[in-house]
């Protein structure tokens, strides 16, 4: 498996103002960064897409990647997945490469498209909200959840505890998947980072399909980011009903999630948040005794 984490030399300067900063305004150190390296994705020996990703939990991701692209809902469409023949100069196995098979009646894609996607950006080329319904198998709409909009608050400081990578680098993205109990306290499932938030919660939506969690009932997916329209996208494919984030949603992501039935929460910092769809679910803060 490739390195998740380089360390490289840096130049840091020091403007503070310090005496030490005065006398010696230039220090020689390391610094960790988080690895970005291409995987190329093959369906059936035949390459289909290639994105930049954090090394780490592959497999997970091309699951994910192929329930996003709309190919899969269900690990019994999934034969199998391994790692092909890729060296670098040094003639070292480079793990970059993953080919998944298909069962023979899986509807495959058009192979020809060359799928290009960069850390940045998840599936930006989808034409419509239409797609994203034609291609679900879930609905979120008809989940029950309801969450407590203090456990709905406390999420992105128990994704953050979870983040190992973020801090050693503080270069990542993570998304965390939690299970919303009857008394509603939420319990952390599954935790993946990335250099791309869409690489990040396609590696949590492949652990649940290989799981066979799908569709994800009764789950909060909390992002690190902001809440873009692909990363609502792949939440509906998922089944997921909540989906929540630190930073702001955009103005398409907010129309996606309401047209699918999804909580979309942003801004979620802790002591307060922003409900934008779906509001319906998120149960009140209560009212103080003998108030």
């Amino acid at each position: 498996m490739g390195r998740v984490t380089q360390r490289r030399k840096v130049h840091k300067y020091v403007l503070d103002g310090s005496p030490q900063a005065l006398e010696f305004p230039v220090r020689h150190r390391e610094d960790v960064l988080a690895v970005e390296e291409p995987l190329e994705i093959r369906l059936d020996s035949l390459s289909f897409s290639v994105t930049m990703r954090t090394p780490g939990n592959d497999f997970d991701l091309v699951a994910g990647f192929l329930v996003s692209e709309g190919i899969i809902w269900s690990p019994e469409q999934l034969v199998s997945l391994r790692f092909c023949a890729g060296e670098d100069e040094d003639g070292v196995q480079t793990f970059n490469v993953v080919e998944a098979q298909l069962r023979p009646d899986v509807v495959r894609p058009d192979i020809g498209r060359n799928v290009f996607t960069s850390s940045s950006c998840g599936i930006c080329g989808t034409d419509s909200i239409d797609a994203v319904h034609k291609s679900s198998h879930f609905s979120p709409a008809e989940d029950p959840l309801m969450v407590p909009v203090t456990t709905l608050a406390s999420l992105p400081d128990r994704l953050r505890e979870a983040q190992a990578v973020f801090d050693v680098t503080g270069g990542v993205h993570a998304a965390g998947l939690f299970r919303i109990a009857d008394d509603g306290s939420a319990e952390l499932l599954c935790v993946r980072e990335d250099v791309g938030r869409h690489n990040a919660v396609d590696k949590v939506v492949g652990w649940a399909l290989r799981e066979g969690m799908l569709p994800l009932r009764g789950t909060v997916l909390q992002v690190s980011g902001r809440a873009s329209f692909e990363l609502v996208q792949k939440a509906a494919l998922a089944g997921i009903p909540v989906l929540a984030a630190v930073s702001a949603p955009s103005s398409l992501a907010v129309e996606l999630a309401e047209a699918s039935g999804i909580t979309l929460a942003g801004f979620s910092r802790g002591t307060s948040l922003n409900v934008y769809t779906g509001a319906g679910r998120v149960g009140a803060v209560p009212a103080p005794v003998g108030g």
